[in-house]
Order: C-alpha cells, then structure tokens, then sequence
C-alpha cells in the first residue's frame, strides 16, 4: 500500500506526514515545485505543465493504494483503476457518484466562462481538517486490513494441497 499526494495547494500536509508515519506506509508528496517534507518521506517535483501531477500519480496508482486529492478529473483517473481516493475535506470519491462530480465541475466551469458568478469553494476550516485526518485514519486502517486478509488469504491456499 502507498499514499500518493497531489500537494499543490494542499491543506492537509502535516495530517498526511502523521498518518503515514504512524501506520509505517510509503507516501509518495508529488508537486510542481519543491516542499519541505519530513525525512524518510518521497518527494516527486514534476514539471510546471498544468497536469504533470496528476499525470505522475494517475501512472503509478494501483488498487490497493491511496490518492489524496481535491482534484476531480485526477480522481476519476485514479478510482477507474480500483484505487481509493479521498478529498482533503474528509469525503470520499466514489466510482458511482465521479460521473455527477465531474459534470458539475464542468458546468461551473462553463458558467465561469460566460462570466456568471460563481462563489467557488468554501473557506477550509478547522472542522474540514478534522473530518480529513479522521477519514484518512479510517480509510488506512481499513486498506491495511484488506491486505493482511488478501495476503493470509494468499498463504493458506499455496498451503493446501493440490487434488
């Protein structure tokens, strides 16, 4: 299992860095320019192209690891491969519910363009940070159960017999 963060523009570092060292698990910060990352912790700087992120993370992401993102588009990449995916407000993409997420991104976007207003996000508060840490506890423990089942799983079978 490993951690990848889309960094830019992330709120929520210092609640990853936590996380990951508290469970042990690999976190791979990925970002357009450098930051100052705890030791023992990967920095991946990629190019300043608009999407190279994303494009990074989308490669290497596998079922069974983690993206934290707020990026949706970067998120329906990611979750078409049986990767889980969490925003930095604490709440989960879903594989039923990217489609909606997406359209609704590109209206606004649209909506921008004709030059109606829109208010964007609300601010980051406290309490998003606090919804953030604990889901992204939850999710971890849970994908770090998932594996020790999968891998058991795996042993006893190459354990019985063939017949």
């Amino acid at each position: 299992m490993r951690i990848y963060l889309d960094a830019d523009a992330c709120p929520v570092k210092e609640q990853v860095y936590k996380v990951a060292d508290r469970y042990d698990v690999d976190l791979a910060v990925v970002a357009n320019a450098y930051l100052r990352t705890p030791d023992g912790v990967k920095l991946v700087v990629v190019s300043g192209d608009i999407d190279a992120a994303d494009d990074w993370i989308a490669e290497r992401a596998e079922a069974g690891d983690l993206v934290l993102t707020a990026d949706i588009p970067l998120a329906a990449r990611v979750i078409a491969n049986g990767v889980r995916c969490l925003d930095f407000r604490g709440g989960e993409f879903n594989p039923s519910r990217i489609g909606d997420a997406l359209a609704a991104r590109d209206l606004n976007a649209h909506l921008r363009a004709l030059g109606v207003a829109g208010h964007g996000p609300a601010a980051f508060t406290p309490k998003d940070r606090s919804r953030f840490a604990s889901a992204l506890d939850s999710a971890v423990q849970q994908m770090r159960a998932a594996a020790r089942r999968q891998a058991a799983s795996a042993a006893s079978e190459s354990r019985e017999p063939e017949g």
